[in-house]
C-alpha cells in the first residue's frame, strides 16, 4: 500500500464529519462540505471521494452527489446540509442528513455509492408525522444509519450539551430555542422499517449526557454529538464526539441498541502533545472507524486557517486488541518519526490520543 499523508484529500478540499464505508472494494467517505473562506459550517453541497482499499493514496472525486433539491424541509432551496451518513440496503444506497433549519432527518437515495442521490423522504412516525417535529420528540441531529447482519435497521441521532452551553444557546436564540428541545441526556436509537423512513416504536436512550452519566463510566466524556455505529467481529462500537469538543470517543456493547460501556478516546484535534492542554478545546470533531484491507482506521477532521469553518478530513490507523475490547492508536503511530510523516506533528511518548492538527 502506498504511503498516505494527512489531510488525505487534496489541500483545496474541505470534507469534515467523515463517515467512511467500504463498498465493493473501495472506501467511500461521506461528509459535510465546507467552503474555502467560508463564514459558517457546510456551505457547499455534498461531494463524495473514494479510494481502492489497497491504495489509500489514490483518491477519486465523484463530484457533487446531492444538493438537497426536492426536500420539503429545504424551504429556501439554499439550506445548509450537515453531517450525513450512508448505508446500503436491498441494493440501494441511502443518505441520511439534517438541515440547518430543522430538527428532523431527511433521506436521499441512489443506485450507486458514488451517487448522484435524489430526495427520498423524511424520517417519520408510523402515523406519518415527521420525527423531530411531533410534540414530545427529541431534537434530531447528526444522524447515523446502521444495517445489522440480520437486516434490522437502526437510526442514531442526538445533540446533548452541558447546562451552561444550553443556557448560552437559549440566550442567543431567544424564543426560537424552545423548538430545539435542547438536551443534556445523550443520544437515542430507534429501529426503522424496511422503507428506511418509518420508525418502529419510539426512540430510546443510548449513550448518556452530562445530566445522567453519574456512575456510568462516561463521566468527563459524555455524549455531545456525531453519532456513528460500527460492528466488528460480533461487537458493536458507538463512535461519538464528547462534551470535551475536540475528542472522538468510543463505547462498546454486545448489542446495537443498549448496554454500551465507555471505551476511551480515539482521536483529538486539539493539538494534544504540542501542549499540556488542548489549544482548541471546544473545536468540534466528527468521524468513525473503518476496517480497510484488514486494518482499522479512525477518520476525523482538523480545523484550518484559524477557523472552525474550513475543516479538512484526517485519518490514522488503529490497533485493536484481540478480544476487541480495547482500541488505541497503532504503536507505530505513537512514535514521533512515524506520526510526523502522517500529520506533521509529533506526540509526547505514550500519548493515548492522536494529533492531526498543526
Amino acid at each position: 500500500m502506498k504511503q498516505a499523508f494527512n489531510p488525505y484529500l487534496p489541500s483545496w478540499e474541505y470534507v469534515p464529519d467523515g463517515e467512511p464505508h467500504v463498498f465493493d472494494g473501495r472506501v467511500y467517505v461521506y461528509g459535510s462540505h465546507d467552503r474555502f473562506g467560508g463564514t459558517t459550517y457546510c456551505m457547499e453541497p455534498y461531494v463524495c471521494w473514494s479510494a481502492p482499499v489497497d491504495d489509500l493514496a489514490d483518491w477519486t472525486c465523484h463530484g457533487v452527489i446531492y444538493t438537497g433539491e426536492g426536500d420539503a424541509l429545504n424551504d429556501t432551496g439554499k439550506r445548509l446540509m450537515f453531517a450525513p451518513d450512508v448505508a446500503s440496503y436491498d441494493g440501494k444506497y441511502y443518505l441520511f442528513y439534517g438541515l440547518d433549519s430543522s430538527i428532523a432527518i431527511s433521506v436521499a437515495v441512489s443506485d450507486s455509492p458514488a451517487g448522484p442521490f435524489t430526495f427520498y423522504g423524511n424520517v417519520r412516525h408510523a402515523d406519518g408525522q415527521i420525527l423531530g417535529l411531533k410534540e414530545g420528540d427529541a431534537q434530531q441531529f447528526d444522524p447515523a444509519i446502521f444495517v445489522d447482519d440480520d437486516g434490522e435497521i437502526y437510526l442514531y441521532s442526538g445533540f446533548s450539551t452541558t447546562p451552561e452551553v444550553a443556557e448560552r444557546i437559549r440566550r442567543k436564540m431567544g424564543d426560537k430555542a424552545d423548538s430545539l428541545n435542547i438536551s443534556t441526556e445523550g443520544n437515542r436509537v430507534v429501529r426503522l422499517e424496511p422503507d428506511m423512513l418509518t420508525i418502529k416504536g419510539e426512540p430510546t436512550p443510548l449513550l448518556p449526557g452530562v445530566s445522567n452519566s453519574a456512575g456510568t463510566g462516561f463521566e468527563g466524556h459524555e455524549f455531545f454529538e456525531a453519532s456513528s455505529m460500527r460492528k466488528f467481529n460480533g461487537k458493536y462500537y458507538a463512535v461519538y464526539s464528547s462534551v470535551q469538543g475536540h475528542e472522538l470517543c468510543y463505547a462498546m456493547s454486545d448489542y446495537p441498541d443498549r448496554g454500551f460501556a465507555y471505551g476511551g478516546v480515539l482521536h483529538s484535534n486539539g493539538n494534544l502533545g504540542l501542549s499540556e492542554k488542548p489549544l482548541y478545546y471546544y473545536a468540534n470533531n466528527h468521524g468513525s472507524i473503518a476496517r480497510i484491507n484488514g486494518s482499522y482506521y479512525i477518520f476525523g477532521h482538523r480545523h484550518t486557517h484559524d477557523s472552525q469553518y474550513q475543516r479538512q478530513g484526517v485519518a490514522e490507523r488503529l490497533t485493536m486488541r484481540a478480544d476487541g475490547r480495547r482500541i488505541r492508536p497503532s504503536r507505530r503511530m505513537k512514535t514521533g518519526r512515524r506520526l510526523s510523516r502522517i500529520c506533521g506533528t509529533a506526540p509526547s511518548p505514550g500519548l493515548n490520543t492522536l494529533i492531526c492538527v498543526r
